[in-house]
């Protein structure tokens, strides 16, 4: 569940941060992919470190 919330997260933060800096739509798609992967990634370990604290 929380890898889902923060890939999502990720994918909304870059699209924005993208049109932002005045990006066009690719850039934006690849904003959101790289921060989609990275949120991504957080969210694995903070589930991990969550579920070996239970």
């Amino acid at each position: 569940m929380i890898v889902i919330v923060l890939a999502i997260l990720g994918i909304l933060l870059g699209w924005q941060i993208a049109a932002r800096r005045g990006g066009n739509r690719l850039d934006k798609l690849q904003y959101a992919a790289v921060f989609f992967i990275l949120f991504s990634l957080v969210g694995l370990l903070l589930t991990v470190v969550v579920e070996r604290m239970l």
